[in-house]
């Protein structure tokens, strides 16, 4: 009877997991496209929806010291509960992020925008693609896709050295300081995109180590 009351609870963390995955998956989205169609109502709900994501940082939180401080959990549990409570952490910053390009939204305003958004949105659409693949590989207790989803940070890299070099194009030649500084803003979006692919990375690599027991860097 114990031990099919924890393993409900195991399930009940998984699920909280997802849950505040898909949360942050959504703010990531709306934040983005918000920018994109200079949506300022939208950029202030992604912004004012963080409080959900942090509680469900708590929570999730105090799931797990519910499980170790009642369920005794054996050595290798002990790394899935570790590994839970380090992946809430680089989610509530995936949030944190996606207010930030919320508030990067709202400081540029009704500006028109120097450039067609291409590489933002694509870098978006990776990063929340890193974001289910590392929460589906805790699941499902996946290394290999654990793997996969971490050698994607690649490419976000790749995108975001490039678009780092064609803004600071409009930065350098400084012809107008209005869009000297969105350039600058776009370069912060760009920024905070990368840091939540790098946290998704994270957590594809604490599920690696939570399954084999070995620490691998990506």
């Amino acid at each position: 009877m114990r031990r099919r009351a924890y393993e409900a609870e195991l399930e009940a963390l998984n699920q909280d997991i997802l849950r505040m995955g898909s949360m942050v998956e959504n703010a990531v989205r709306a934040s983005v496209e918000a920018l994109a169609r200079q949506d300022l109502e939208q950029a202030r709900m992604v912004i004012d929806d963080d409080a959900a994501i942090d509680g469900m940082e708590r929570g999730v939180e105090q799931r797990c010291v519910n499980l170790l401080a009642l369920q005794q959990p054996m050595a290798r549990d002990l790394r899935l509960v570790a590994t839970a409570i380090s992946i809430v952490t680089d989610l509530e910053r995936m949030g944190d992020h996606a207010v930030n390009i919320s508030e990067v939204t709202a400081r540029i305003g009704v500006q028109p925008l120097i450039k067609p958004l291409i590489d933002i949105p694509g870098m978006a659409a990776l990063s929340q693609k890193m974001i289910k693949g590392s929460l589906d590989a805790f699941v499902s207790r996946d290394a290999e896709l654990a793997r996969a989803t971490c050698r994607k940070d690649d490419a976000v890299d790749s995108m975001y050295e490039a678009l780092f070099d064609e803004l600071m194009g409009f930065i350098v030649a400084g012809r107008d300081e209005s869009v000297s500084t969105q350039a600058v803003n776009l370069l912060f979006v760009a920024r905070f995109l990368e840091r939540i692919a790098d946290h998704a990375a994270n957590i594809g690599e604490r599920v690696i180590y939570m399954v084999t027991g070995r620490r691998e860097t990506y």
